[in-house]
């Protein structure tokens, strides 16, 4: 496997493009068939959990390049099934209501974490598991770039939350079309400079260390999270500037399927 720092970012980009578009690809194709595909979804996607599992304790001991790019690729598998359980409607939370108008903020957002705890518990829990089998590993690969990801999504659901000026609804599925409720579109608080500072500061000391690291397979384990970490960044800013950013994969995806139509599928009409 190649150890250089320009095939990481690459595949890092291909990875994050890819990976994002087959997932809003198979959750609009549950969304225009029958109630039980998006559970479908999930259920098919099991292999991609099991990889994950097996790709990462596989790469414990490997500290190669090769064993990087494995711990890298077995985290993002992890994390993408479990977004898709997510967008499928089957881990989300206890609260599957939209939100009340004019409620005060901080109920506000006890019910918006209500939409997601379990969500978010899972990560959690995924997250505190490969912590604790990376501690005494010579690989940490697969825990830091899972505690990349858990991170940077949470500054942006908390953005989200908070407000910002653009924000793609439309590539929420039919079973979370509440979480638009919750979300507010309007001008940045002051945590979007927080969050945006941090992730460059945090990519920056990442690509210190990418540079100066001599070990060749910790060398591209930087690079990878510098890139995962640059994107992340990326994502933030699309918060705010005004970039057709949903270009990038709404050519992908089928034409949302009137649910009138889904009704009568379900039917047998």
């Amino acid at each position: 496997m190649s150890d250089s720092p320009w095939f990481a970012a690459l595949i890092t980009l291909f990875l994050w493009w890819f990976s994002t578009g087959i997932i809003l690809w198979r959750v609009r194709v549950a969304d225009n068939g029958s109630a039980k595909d998006h559970l479908m979804s999930v259920v098919l996607g099991l292999p991609l959990l099991a990889i994950g599992v097996l790709a990462a304790r596989a790469s414990l001991p490997d500290l190669s390049a090769g064993g990087i790019y494995m711990a890298f690729l077995a985290a993002l598998a992890l994390w993408a099934w479990i977004e898709l359980a997510f967008l499928s409607g089957v881990i989300t939370g206890p609260n599957r209501m939209p939100c009340p108008p004019y409620l005060a903020k901080r109920e506000r957002f006890w019910r918006a974490v209500g939409t997601i705890a379990w969500h978010e518990a899972t990560l959690i829990g995924t997250l505190a598991v490969l912590g604790l089998v990376t501690l005494t590993a010579a690989n940490p690969f697969a825990f830091g770039t899972f505690a990349l990801l858990f991170v940077a999504r949470i500054s942006a659901k908390l953005n989200l939350f908070l407000g910002v000026p653009r924000i793609n609804i439309q590539f929420l599925p039919r079973p979370l079309a509440h979480l638009a409720s919750y979300f507010r579109i309007g001008r940045i608080t002051a945590f979007f400079p927080i969050s945006v500072s941090a992730l460059t500061v945090f990519s920056a000391l990442l690509l210190e260390r990418a540079i100066n690291v001599t070990h060749s397979g910790m060398s591209v384990g930087y690079s990878l999270l510098t890139c995962l970490c640059l994107l992340a960044l990326l994502e933030h800013w699309f918060m705010v500037l005004p970039l057709p950013d949903e270009k990038l994969w709404r050519w992908m995806l089928p034409a949302t399927k009137p649910q009138n139509d889904q009704v009568e599928d379900a039917n047998g009409l």
